[in-house]
């Protein structure tokens, strides 16, 4: 008589095709669902952020659609950007995101995307008349709110500015504004977006600011999973947003967020 184990061993061959085929079938389908796959990101609304409920935005939303899409398990977590960077460094089933795609970090994640369009601008007070800005060497000797560890940063130090002199480093974009509004600072360093959606939360206009320089639009936004994750995983969710493009589904939920 058969045990059990065999009458399993049995069923599962006459299901599968037999050779490299069936064990490549088994292990593809293992490895995309055996693990939770831990999404972190920060507070850069409208694309992600914590909200009453929990994570929101853009691309918490569009992430879970291609985890569903994909039938990858995901969990997300909002943390200050550094927290986050460090701990999907340490967790090999870890996405990490929104990511600007730097040549510098090519190497440090799979890439999934992308997800969006960046358009980083460098914004005044619009009462500070003081401030007539001409070009970025007049940076020198100001002070630039910018959040640690993010691409504009590295772009300023690359610039010359000096960190702590004249970059204002702080966790999300909330803080560098509200250090803006009190005048504790001279620029802001800020997506065009999100300095109109943190305006909204304070219930000022966006006319509140003047954009003064178009630091950078050249990159646009991206999901880093770890280096070492399942390629697998990578693939089916870059297959799970091809898909959401193709159909408009992407669409239509970028429309609730960038549209009117």
């Amino acid at each position: 008589m058969l045990t059990r184990r065999e009458l399993n061993g049995l069923f599962l061959g006459a299901l599968l095709p037999a050779g490299p085929a069936a064990e490549a079938a088994v292990a593809g389908a293992s490895s995309a669902t055996a693990s939770v796959l831990r999404g972190l990101t920060e507070n850069l609304p409208p694309l992600n952020y914590s909200g009453e409920a929990g994570p929101a935005g853009f691309s918490v939303d569009l992430l879970r659609l291609m985890a569903r899409e994909a039938q990858v398990k995901l969990d997300v977590e909002v943390q200050p950007w550094v927290r986050a960077v460090r701990a999907a460094a340490e967790m090999r089933d870890s996405v990490l995101f929104s990511l600007a795609r730097l040549p510098e970090r090519e190497a440090q994640y799979q890439w999934v995307g992308p997800i969006s369009e960046r358009r980083i601008v460098i914004y005044r007070l619009s009462k500070r008349r003081d401030l007539a800005f001409t070009g970025l060497n007049q940076l020198q000797g100001s002070r630039l709110g910018v959040v640690r560890e993010s691409a504009s940063g590295k772009q300023l130090l690359a610039l010359g500015l000096k960190s702590e002199e004249e970059i204002e480093w702080a966790q999300d974009d909330a803080s560098n504004l509200r250090k803006l509004l009190a005048s504790r600072m001279d620029y802001l360093v800020i997506l065009d977006w999100a300095a109109a959606w943190h305006l909204r939360q304070h219930k000022l206009p966006y006319a509140s600011l003047t954009q003064v320089h178009e630091l950078d639009t050249r990159l646009a936004y991206w999901y880093g999973l770890h280096p070492n994750g399942d390629p697998l995983v990578r693939q089916r969710l870059q297959s799970a947003l091809d898909t959401l493009k193709r159909d408009g589904r992407y669409a239509k939920l970028r429309r609730q967020y960038f549209e009117d």
